[in-house]
């Protein structure tokens, strides 16, 4: 199923990726997370991003975000390199090229903003010469 391509309004999520775990995300609305197909498993994934006419590398979370206990299932982007402000409201168009890793609970935070850090250089690599989608 990947590459996988989606669109849909960021709305606001739990307020914890740029303030507790220093790592700001694009939430995407209920429609979006709804219309996932059903192979696209859970986890940690990769590919690009287009926000008001800007391509950004991204790092994305579908899931239950396990660490915080989550009973709503959320889709969660980081666009890598972005340096704008908030963005609620806005369309975001995605490509998800491919799978980083499962999503799972961690001994501390700590451990998740490593796992956070190392997920987001593996993106920047992974998309590095995908360009072309």
């Amino acid at each position: 199923m990947i590459p996988y391509r989606f669109e849909g309004e960021v709305v606001r999520g739990f307020g914890r990726g740029g303030k507790e775990l220093g790592c700001p995300t694009a939430n995407m609305d209920d429609s979006v997370v709804q219309n996932l197909p059903e192979s696209l498993q859970v986890g940690v994934y990769y590919g690009t991003a287009m926000l008001d006419g800007e391509k950004y590398s991204m790092a994305m979370s579908i899931g239950w975000n396990p660490q915080y206990q989550n009973e709503k299932k959320t889709v969660e982007i980081h666009l890598i390199d972005y340096a704008g402000g908030d963005f609620y409201g806005k369309r975001l168009s995605a490509v998800i090229i491919g799978f980083i890793r499962e999503m799972k609970s961690f001994g501390s935070l700590d451990e998740l903003k490593s796992a956070i850090a190392k997920d987001i250089e593996v993106a920047r690599r992974g998309t590095v010469d995908q360009n072309k989608l």
